[in-house]
């Protein structure tokens, strides 16, 4: 059987009541979400109250396996099929046939593969590879994504007609951030779990502190984090550890990055161009060629006023040190109006 829906927020009670609307339609359904939030939890969930509960639940990660491997995967293969088929495979489709599929990443699948899965969802029907027969499979498909999958369509990364044959049913999974108040439960759910299964006594249990400032994290890696966290608290028995490492990483992220400098160069055109003139509707003219003139002028300007000012306007030392002429420098620095200070 599978783990619960952990959670007293108004989002994981809608997620439950969902799955009991659901669970014996049969109707396809695709479950959205951030990476670790629990997706998988929710099939297996939508599985256990359906019809279908007893029969096979298998799992396919679409981002796991490039195209060729992907395909033989879900549709099994005769011998001789390629190099290296050396027997008959069924495929997950067919594995799966009176139970649930769980397309995992399905946002990750190509669009080759997207035609072809379209088509037995379509149909029903598949042909292993290497087989001219059909092969008839009764399954029930539950995807999950981490990708706006919408924005994959716009972008041509996702079939729309795929789209609206899976995404009958669309439950999302709100990030942990965006549910603080089922935290304390999942820690308390997941310690009573990790505590029996590391088989350990007297392990080190966080005491309301810890747990209060566990839920006042964000993790951003969502529930997979938190189970990660008190896996290796429990084990390690350092919890104050584990908050200042949580907190340090949090804060590293949090801050704010050195002040934005606009570069040189871009401030060296905003300055040529007339940046109020750049937002006008008549912007000016300019030519890369002329904006290159300037900019390498400029540096030269810097470069030879720094040099002479190292040198205490020692002409001889500075021409040398820049590799010129001494004639070469006067004329620089009267075609620059570089000049000693007072």
């Amino acid at each position: 059987m599978g783990p619960p829906i952990i959670g007293v927020s108004n989002s994981i009670e809608k997620i439950s009541e969902l799955i009991k609307h659901v669970a014996d339609t049969g109707l396809n359904v695709v479950i959205t979400g951030e990476t670790g939030v629990g997706k998988e939890v929710v099939a297996q969930n939508l599985y256990q109250s359906s019809p279908r509960k007893g029969k096979p639940f298998i799992k396919v990660n679409c981002a796991a396996l490039p195209d060729g491997l992907l395909e033989s995967e879900l549709y099994g293969y005769e011998r001789g099929a390629f190099t290296g088929a050396e027997k008959k495979k069924k495929g997950k489709f067919e594995l799966a046939h009176g139970g649930v599929l769980f397309l995992d990443e399905i946002g990750d699948m190509s669009m080759p593969l997207q035609a072809k899965l379209l088509h037995v969802l379509q149909s029903g029907e598949f042909a292993p590879l290497g087989s001219e027969k059909e092969v008839v499979s009764d399954t029930w498909i539950i995807a999950a994504t981490n990708h706006n999958l919408e924005q994959e369509i716009i972008k041509n990364h996702f079939r729309e007609d795929l789209y609206y044959r899976l995404n009958i049913i669309t439950i999302d999974i709100p990030p942990l951030r965006e549910r603080p108040e089922d935290i304390s439960q999942l820690i308390e759910y997941y310690l009573g779990i990790y505590t029996s299964q590391f088989n350990k006594k007297n392990l080190l249990q966080p005491n309301l502190a810890i747990i209060e400032k566990l839920t006042k994290y964000h993790w951003p890696g969502n529930v997979r984090q938190l189970q990660n966290v008190l896996k290796s608290s429990l084990v390690l028995g350092d919890w104050d550890k584990t908050i200042v490492a949580l907190f340090s990483s949090a804060d590293a992220d949090d801050r704010p990055s050195p002040k934005s400098t606009v570069p040189e160069s871009v401030a060296l055109i905003t300055e040529y161009l007339d940046l109020d003139g750049v937002n006008s509707p008549e912007q000016p003219s300019f030519s890369l060629k002329s904006i290159k003139k300037t900019y390498l002028e400029k540096i030269e300007r810097e470069v030879i006023s720094y040099i002479l000012s190292s040198t205490g306007w020692n002409r001889s030392k500075a021409a040398k040190i820049l590799k010129i002429s001494y004639k070469t420098l006067l004329y620089k620095i009267t075609d620059l109006n570089l000049s000693p200070p007072a």
